[in-house]
């Protein structure tokens, strides 16, 4: 049905401009800037879908410590750090209900390589980053799988402008600390510029310490006037630990930086990430341009998982008592399972883009190969219960391997882009993608007899043939406004663990399905962008209504993490409808005064999830209950979000900011049982740039977030009886507690 409605907006389109046609002699020349290689257009004139764009100037000057710090000043989006400088982003509240490393619903792409990191989160070098643009409603007309509301792609830092030599340290609360050295030249028809970066910290709560290291750099090479090649790399090394979880509203008041009230299910992550890519870019003048890409992108991943169980010795006696692994107070590192994860993607991308008079055209070829290779193994010797060891309740030995298989997903797709000005006022609009994807599983662990019984197999194979599109239209009422509209679509294929993967339940049914079929997103919005001016002072203003309809949404007919209900298996069986406004308000940075409004209205719900199993008791020791969670609100997400910030520059070498964050009250869960109310945070930050002798730039900032203390939760999340005791409420939350008053402080110099 919404395929029908793309081809009839495409008509209208198309009928519109033949009746309004004018002489295509007058006409301006079309412009394509769609690509998914490179960032180098900011321009929105003609863009028929809500686009924001930050520069990287805006990025360093912010001196964040993650990317949602940055993110804030973007409406409709959503991002919630996970530690140290891992982030999961997401946009106008898709995923928002999901939160065990699954993926976003956004296509993540940096220097042009689609991003898909083990848990699901982004992790960057701030310090590299040139430009983001943050594309809004569905993308994979131009990314493919995933982008089910949208994109955010991240250019890392290249050209002359890197020259020279820079060096700067910050520090700040809970013993954070940073280091960073570049050295960069542009002589003759090579620029390049290499960067070392350096950040820890000690972390606000118990086992909450992170550090990561960068070496990250370009190097680029002019062939001639309208020709270059460019090499870009970051390999970076991460080593984060505790998320900061306690149980429950109570122990969140009394033991806020978790030191006793319990651990999150993983921890102490070890990653290493390597990423390299080689782009060449050609300008045939009017043949259009040329763009072609590789890239190699490796995530090697180590963690720990899986706090249940009773630790025994070798011959099967209890260690400790009666305590469980869980039983954080008295055995606060006992995790039972190692995780040991290789990810590799590769991959080439090659964009053709050609302007006109009248017609703009871009086509390209994506190809990507990726793979996932995981290892569980035990970490210590344990059993599921306390009673004796007997044939139900068998002795799990340290270092014995409980899973090894691998993964792999070929991509081959074609994309393009139809850009007409019909008339002066009326630019068309279509976008279309095909993609052929083929995912593989194969496990190297031996059946049992039980498994082989029910019809598991250790191989599987299937092929997915997916259509993305998007039909838009921008009519410029004036040359400062223009009204934008588009029907775009995003998907998402099944993953191998949902079609192959799954284990034997205590019950002995499959949560596999191999006849899964990819989850559809539509998305429709009408937009506005302005520029004006309001005493005196430039506006440039962008309002936006939107709804997001996903179909065919994969749920586990046991109810969202359960493994121990009735029948159990992943189906096409759910349904969200995210609707909302969203409104942008920007000022000139350049004046005395400035300000910035992000505001997002968002009307998130469940239109199908009637099959929710919520596991009672100690591991599921009591009847599961049942909840129809349909029409509920999709949890942990506002109704209300704004952003305010404000800038005042007293010298040329003195400016002062503030910043609002501000949010409604949200749910905590699907079944919309635990609501957490609002907060409204304040930051504020002072900037001191001076240039001195021997041209050399001094710059030294201090900041200060939660400016007045306030006490919230960043995370909290529910969706089974956490204590055990049979009732579900607030005592059974996950919750991070926000670390209150920070402050970092820093100095640089560049010469």
């Amino acid at each position: 049905m919404k395929a029908k409605q793309v081809f009839a907006l495409s008509m209208v389109a198309l009928a519109t401009s033949q009746a309004v046609y004018a002489d295509g002699n007058m006409l301006q020349e079309v412009t394509v800037t769609s690509t998914t290689i490179d960032d180098r257009f900011d321009s929105k004139r003609g863009e028929p879908s809500n686009i924001n764009n930050i520069s990287g100037k805006k990025v360093d000057d912010e001196h964040g410590k993650n990317l949602v710090e940055i993110l804030e000043s973007i409406p409709g989006v959503t991002a919630e750090v996970q530690s140290g400088d891992s982030v999961k982003i997401m946009l106008r509240g898709v995923e928002a209900q999901r939160y065990m490393g699954e993926k976003p619903g956004v296509a993540i792409v940096i220097d042009g390589v689609p991003v898909q990191e083990r848990t699901g989160r982004v992790n960057i070098d701030l310090d590299n980053i040139d430009s983001i643009k943050v594309i809004k409603g569905g993308a994979s007309y131009l990314f493919g799988e995933d982008a089910l509301s949208g994109a955010v792609i991240i250019t890392t830092k290249r050209g002359a402008k890197m020259a020279g030599f820079t060096a700067s340290a910050e520090a700040g609360s809970f013993g954070y600390r940073k280091a960073l050295a570049r050295a960069g030249f542009a002589k003759g028809n090579w620029i390049g510029h290499v960067q070392a970066t350096k950040r820890e910290t000690d972390g606000y709560h118990d086992q909450g310490g992170s550090f990561a290291e960068y070496l990250d750099g370009k190097l680029q090479y002019l062939v001639d006037e309208t020709s270059d090649i460019a090499f870009g790399f970051e390999q970076s090394r991460r080593e984060k630990d505790s998320h900061g979880t306690v149980k429950g509203v109570t122990a969140a008041g009394l033991d806020p930086r978790s030191f006793s009230g319990g651990k999150d299910y993983a921890r102490n992550y070890d990653v290493e990430l390597d990423k390299m890519n080689l782009t060449y870019a050609k300008d045939f003048g009017s043949g259009g341009d040329l763009l072609v890409n590789t890239y190699l992108f490796k995530d090697h991943t180590f963690s720990w998982s899986n706090p249940n169980g009773y630790l025994r010795t070798a011959g099967g006696a209890l260690l400790n008592g009666t305590a469980a692994a869980s039983d954080m107070s008295r055995m606060n590192d006992s995790y039972v399972n190692g995780g040991d994860t290789d990810q590799e993607q590769k991959g080439l991308k090659a964009e053709w883009r050609k302007g006109g008079k009248q017609v703009g055209l871009m086509a390209g070829l994506d190809l990507q190969s990726f793979s996932d290779r995981a290892v569980t193994r035990n970490l210590v010797t344990y059993s599921s219960r306390s009673t004796a060891i007997n044939a139900g309740n068998p002795l799990n030995l340290a270092g014995a391997i409980t899973a090894d298989n691998l993964s792999t997903s070929d991509t081959k797709a074609v994309y393009g882009e139809f850009k007409w000005q019909a008339t002066d006022p009326l630019t068309v609009t279509l976008n279309a993608r095909h993609d052929d994807i083929t995912a593989k599983y194969e496990s190297y662990i031996p059946l049992s007899a039980a498994q082989i019984a029910a019809g598991r197999t250790t191989t599987g194979e299937k092929s997915f043939r997916v259509w993305s599109e998007r039909a838009g239209l921008n009519y410029a009422l004036s040359a400062e406004r223009e009204i934008y509209t588009n029907i775009s679509s995003g998907f998402r294929v099944p993953t191998v663990s949902q079609l192959y993967g799954s284990t034997i339940t205590p019950t002995g049914t499959i949560l596999a399905n191999p006849n899964l079929t990819p989850e559809k997103s539509w998305n429709k919005e009408i937009g506005l962008r302005t520029k004006s001016e309001l005493l005196g002072i430039a506006l440039d203003t962008d309002v936006a209504l939107f709804q997001i309809d996903r179909e065919d949404f994969i749920l586990n007919t046991g109810g969202q993490y359960q493994t121990d209900p009735v029948a159990e298996q992943y189906q096409n069986i759910g349904g969200v409808r995210n609707r909302g406004l969203e409104l942008g308000v920007k000022t000139d940075a350049n004046r005395t005064w400035s300000g910035d409004i992000a505001y997002t209205y968002l009307n998130a719900k469940f239109t199908r999830n009637d099959t929710y199993w919520m596991s009672m008791g100690v591991r599921g020791s009591l009847p599961s209950v049942l909840y129809n969670n349909t029409g509920n609100v999709v949890p942990r997400t506002p109704k209300h979000k704004l952003n305010l910030s404000t800038r005042y520059r007293y010298s040329p070498a003195l400016s002062f900011s503030a910043e609002m964050n501000a949010q409604s009250g949200m749910y905590a869960d699907e079944v919309n049982q635990v609501w957490t109310g609002g907060r409204t945070l304040f930051n504020a930050m002072a900037n001191y740039d001076v240039k001195t002798g021997r041209d050399v730039k001094w710059s030294a900032f201090a900041r200060i977030d939660n400016l007045f203390d306030r006490i919230y939760y960043t995370t909290i999340r529910g969706g089974s009886d956490g204590d055990g005791n049979g009732v579900y409420n607030a005592e059974d939350m996950s919750i991070t507690v926000d670390p209150g008053r920070v402050w970092t402080a820093g100095i640089s110099a560049k010469f």
